[in-house]
């Protein structure tokens, strides 16, 4: 197999202003960058598709997609043990191969059957490959710069979200069924086409040993993962981070409209302003988290500042609109810092607790559980802020500062557990 070349250095590498010099993470942001731009067209009109255009109920979509969601959290680790056993880009290929062909078949769907057999399988297929994608960065991606570089790709993919979000607008105001169908098909073109170029990235040395290894684990011990409490302690601790997205996609808008004075258009404006400083400051924060004891001190601090910016929002109750509004963003500020400490700490955790030689297992349940977090927290935030105000958002708040503060031990745990079974990191 090929193996990569003597990476560039990180800072000229990795700066947000042009593109990485790193032919393997050239590839990568190509690769990440096409499928983001068809998600970002997809996603503000997908729901819509289905309701508006097939005609179907907006309850049973709804329920439709969280039965998908689940399907997909529990393949994450089945899939994860496929990348240990046949090589995870030759598993994400097949993965994104097969997303792309479902999603094709939302052209054709015209009975609630016919949904739930396309979304099960495309979304199911989809979040099964997020464990993957972890295995794979593992497999090519520099070990001194693989958090960074993960960093540099979700910074891509806030860019390509937002660039095809724009797009989706267009197609939204036409409202008709050609431009829905044509969304559809170019979101299945970029899982489709970028899989045949999966294959294509070459190992990085690391990974040459990490295959030669694998082979010496014995049976019993593949799924460790599922079995290894420390991990899924920390796993579990990241989920419940993970779930702060959700504040941004459906909490704040819900509050903004039922709780706060702020004109509707505050909830675009709060997105907006995520996209833009998560992409300024994602890699940034990576380069000080890759390594075990600087990513514990970013999961803390993210609890703790996710935590400040549940306490502002709930206080912009009540306000006049303008100070509503003011609130709202200085909230939306702090929890940008909190999003990108957890996103490198997490990552950095992910890959630094795990077995090496069985990455694809152990990013399927690290995966596993952040979809886990993503799916439950619509309900998390509802049951807490939006039913009972300033009270819920207090209990929200305390739940994000103990699982960051959690998350020293969790790892003390871990790393005893590793160091007493021998692992190689």
């Amino acid at each position: 197999m090929t193996t990569t070349p003597t990476a560039a250095p990180a800072d000229e590498r990795l700066r947000p202003s042009r593109l990485p010099t790193d032919p393997t993470l050239r590839r990568a942001t190509l690769l990440t960058a096409v499928n983001s731009l068809g998600n970002g067209l997809y996603f503000p009109l997908g729901v819509l598709y289905f309701t508006r255009i097939v005609g179907l109920d907006a309850t049973s979509v709804g329920l439709g997609m969280t039965a998908a969601g689940l399907v997909g959290v529990a393949a994450g680790v089945p899939a994860g043990r496929a990348a240990d056993r046949w090589g995870a880009r030759r598993v994400g290929a097949w993965l994104w191969a097969g997303t792309g062909v479902a999603t094709a078949a939302y052209v054709f769907v015209q009975s609630y059957a016919g949904f739930l057999v396309a979304v099960l399988c495309a979304t199911g297929l989809q979040m099964a490959s997020r464990g993957v994608q972890g295995a794979i960065y593992a497999d090519v991606l520099p070990l001194a710069t693989r958090v960074e570089a993960r960093a540099y790709l979700r910074m891509v993919v806030n860019v390509g979200m937002g660039v095809g979000g724009l797009f989706g607008a267009i197609a939204l105001q036409l409202d008709t069924r050609a431009a829905y169908v044509t969304v559809i098909l170019v979101n299945a073109a970029t899982f489709a086409g970028p899989a045949l170029l999966l294959p294509r990235l070459p190992l990085a040395p690391h990974a040459l040993e990490r295959a030669a290894s694998t082979d010496d684990v014995p049976a019993a011990d593949r799924w460790r993962a599922v079995r290894d409490l420390p991990f899924l302690a920390v796993t579990v601790l990241n989920a419940i981070l993970v779930a702060q997205y959700t504040l941004s996609e459906v909490g704040l808008p819900l509050w903004i409209v039922e709780r706060t004075e702020a004109p509707r258009w505050t909830a675009a404006l709060l997105m907006i302003l995520n996209c833009v400083l998560v992409a300024l400051l994602q890699v940034r924060v990576a380069r000080n988290a890759s390594q075990v004891p600087s990513a514990v001190r970013a999961m803390g601090w993210s609890g703790l500042l996710l935590a400040v910016a549940c306490a502002v929002y709930a206080l912009s109750a009540g306000l006049s609109p303008v100070w509503a509004v003011l609130a709202l963003s200085v909230g939306a500020i702090v929890q940008v810092f909190a999003e990108v400490l957890s996103a490198a700490g997490g990552w950095t955790l992910g890959y630094e607790l795990a077995d090496s030689r069985l990455h694809g297992v152990y990013q399927g349940v690290f995966g596993a559980g952040m979809s886990a977090g993503m799916m439950a927290g619509p309900a998390l935030v509802t049951v807490t802020a939006i039913q009972h105000g300033s009270a819920g958002w207090a209990v929200l708040g305390v739940l994000f500062a103990l699982a960051g503060l959690t998350v020293a031990p969790a790892v003390r745990w871990a790393q005893r557990n590793g160091e007493w079974r021998g692992d190689k990191h």
